[in-house]
């Protein structure tokens, strides 16, 4: 008994000293976006270019210039037995390339999410789930471009 409570003590030291040291990702957002071209879905890429632009320093030595191609698409996810749509599923597919400009390092990589929203009685409500669902996937898909592109650049 006494054996395993100086070995759980051991190993409790031992790793709790491993020291890892938690990184503060607005440290790693040391880039300046200098231009961001954008093709396809109109409403979503204004909407992410305003978040890329929100998340980029101006006063940095890291300049790049990022071309988003958006690909949007709505499926039907359900029916019911009646053939009448009850879900639909809103697919958004972005295609980025970026390229640091002093560097003449030119790196890209798609982000997809998807995300489903329930047909309402009132077209007006099934248009406004619709909005809903694609300011959800805007959201994530935004993060996940600029986390992809401070591992990028920051790998470099």
């Amino acid at each position: 008994m006494k054996k395993n409570i100086i070995l759980l003590l051991l190993i409790f030291f031992f790793g709790s000293n491993c020291g890892f040291k938690i990184i503060n990702q607005n440290e790693l957002r040391s880039f300046n976006i200098a231009k961001i071209e954008t093709v396809g879905d109109k409403r979503v890429n204004y909407k992410i270019k305003n978040k890329l632009l929100l998340n980029a320093k101006t006063n940095e030595k890291k300049i790049i210039k990022i071309i988003l191609n958006t690909e949007k698409s709505k499926n039907i996810k359900e029916k019911n037995i009646k053939n009448e749509v009850t879900k639909y599923e809103v697919n958004i597919l972005i295609k980025v390339k970026f390229r640091e400009i002093d560097e003449n390092i030119f790196e890209e990589f798609a982000v997809k999410s998807v995300e489903e929203y329930n047909v309402s009685n009132q077209h007006s409500q099934t248009l406004a789930n619709e909005r809903k669902a694609t300011e959800l996937l805007i959201e994530d898909i935004s993060d996940k471009i600029i986390s992809e592109i401070i591992l990028k650049i920051n790998d470099l």
